[in-house]
């Protein structure tokens, strides 16, 4: 039985923030002298594989930020990385901490339109882009006068592309990097919100401080002796950056590397060959790695010790699969680019409950709001909110700093010290917190608060269904009623008798109120690159389309 430490560890934590930090010292340079030590083993979809030293990526970094000098980035300029899971990907990071400048990570998957907007708005002097990213920016190189560079990886190549190769074949090796404090600003990191324009969240270098608690204790004690990391995530944001990459290479630890699109078999043939001990994995990540193989660890050599879930609740059932086929408690964790790693699991330091999104990390002090901005009653659903102050009286470091060019964005995600994050959960007695939907994601039925996440989980139980999203269709007498999009499994067939069997389903479980009064069956949920599911998309989404 798993001890229950969190009061303990909760009440001796201290924050320790040096007057000076930046995130490439921290992730790389302070590493690099152990020539042996390993950052990187990386591959992709095409076969090729290639691995690094916490030296290699360092000397490489250097010519990188000399010869970005070069160009006349420096202190305060922005630098765009429109990269996929790339060794480039990483130097470019460390490269631009480095010079004081601001990292702004794109994903390699955004559209001509996404891009320009976060060009734009960022002001970004430079962009790194490769061949798959390139299509997308060339129609708006015209259309964006700040951006004075662009800077090709990997064979991306155009006119007005600058090869990365012949940019730092001259460049020193030896750098000396900007001071940084651990409030200077380090990133732009770009919200995928549901409503309106993104917001870019500028993040300080000390955000990597603040999400260490969370990381450390989402991995049961990372790092152990032969932890190895991996995860899908997109490098592109908040959850492959700060719950991946970055925590990672803090600690000195080697991560996998993978550049193409996730595969059930994929991921677990990288995950025996590499030996991967740790991963961050969505819930959509598992699911689809439960229906291809029920038993993994008949067909894999799996032997992780830890895996962390979030951007959606995992839901009991892949919980249990988790850990009776893949050997391991699932961690769940709950966070915003804004302030991140905040709430979750530790399987090995207190019980983690099914379905719950966990306790507060320690460092970080949580809050279920009400609309007046006050605590609501235990076991009543409000907006999380994470408090400016710690528990140990000294700033949290996990907070950003506001959002890029939009102050009034920044005055509405606060009240007074509390920070929304727009989630709507219920906490219980033990002080676990249990997710309900976003909330733009929570509606009504008849007078009944439904949050979707309960109905989406129960869906998923049954043998037939691969992935589901609840979302509410207008009614003329219950003001809404629930509908639900379902993924199949494979083997099943949509009919309508299907549709009664899982109404059926849901009805024997919940509420009569939760059960889908329309069923609707679709190859695929719309999600964000962070793992999320679309539900806005489907609100807008016709009938029958």
């Amino acid at each position: 039985m798993t001890p229950d430490r969190y009061a303990e560890l909760h009440a001796a934590w201290r924050w320790q923030v040096p007057a000076s930090f930046n995130i490439a010292d921290a992730a790389c340079g302070r590493w690099a002298a152990d020539r042996t030590r390993f950052a990187l083993y990386w591959e992709d979809e095409d076969g090729a594989t290639a691995a690094f030293t916490f030296w290699d990526l360092e000397q490489q970094a250097c010519r990188l930020a000399n010869a970005l000098a070069a160009l006349g980035v420096g202190r305060g300029d922005k630098v765009a990385l429109i990269l996929p899971q790339r060794p480039e990907t990483i130097v470019a990071h460390l490269a631009t901490y480095k010079l004081g400048a601001l990292a702004v990570p794109l994903s390699f998957l955004f559209g001509p339109d996404a891009l320009e907007f976060r060009l734009a708005d960022s002001g970004a002097k430079v962009a790194f882009v490769d061949p798959q990213s390139l299509p997308n920016l060339a129609p708006l190189r015209t259309r964006l006068p700040a951006l004075e560079h662009v800077v090709g990886v990997a064979g991306a190549a155009e006119s007005f592309v600058t090869p990365c190769a012949r940019l730092v074949e001259r460049a020193s090796r030896r750098h000396t990097p900007v001071a940084t404090r651990p409030t200077d600003p380090a990133l732009i990191i770009y919200t995928s919100g549901t409503t309106g324009p993104p917001k870019g969240a500028l993040m300080p270098h000390s955000c990597l401080i603040g999400n260490l608690p969370g990381f450390v204790y989402s991995h049961d004690g990372y790092p152990q002796p032969g932890d190895v990391f991996w995860s899908p995530a997109d490098w592109a944001w908040t959850g492959g950056l700060m719950d991946a990459l970055l925590p990672t290479l803090h600690f000195g630890q080697p991560i996998v590397g993978y550049r193409g699109r996730f595969d059930p078999e994929r991921a677990l043939r990288l995950i025996e060959r590499y030996q991967v001990r740790n991963s961050f994995l969505f819930p959509t990540a598992l699911k689809m790695m439960m229906k291809a193989h029920p038993a993994p660890r008949r067909a894999f050599d799996v032997s992780l010790r830890s895996v962390m879930s979030a951007g959606e609740s995992l839901g009991t059932t892949v919980f249990e699969w988790t850990r009776t086929a893949l050997g391991v408690t699932v961690n769940e964790m709950f966070g915003q680019t804004e302030m991140n790693y905040i709430v979750g699991n530790s399987h090995a330091n207190w019980p983690a409950k099914p379905g719950s999104m966990g306790r507060p990390y320690p460092g970080h002090r949580i809050a279920v709001l009400g609309d007046d901005g006050r605590e609501v009653p235990r076991g009543e659903p409000g907006d999380v909110a994470v408090h400016r102050i710690a528990p140990d009286g000294t700033p949290d470091p996990v907070f950003f700093l506001g959002y890029y060019n939009n102050d009034e964005g920044t005055r509405r995600k606060f009240s007074g010290d509390w920070c929304r994050t727009g989630d709507v959960a219920t906490m219980d007695e033990d002080g676990y917190l249990w997710y309900q939907g976003r909330t733009d994601d929570v509606f009504k039925v008849a007078g009944y608060r439904i949050g979707p996440s309960e109905i989406e989980n129960c869906l998923v139980r049954h043998p037939a269904v691969a992935n589901a999203a609840v979302v509410p269709a207008p009614d003329e007498t219950r003001g809404n009623v629930v509908k639900a999009y379902v993924v199949l499994a494979p083997g099943h067939v949509a009919s309508e008798r299907l549709v009664a069997d899982l109404q059926e389903h849901v009805r024997r479980t919940l509420a009569p109120y939760e059960v889908p009064r329309f069923v609707e069956f679709l190859d695929a949920l719309p999600m964000t690159t962070t793992g999320k599911v679309q539900r806005a998309r489907l609100r807008e989404r016709p009938a029958g389309a």
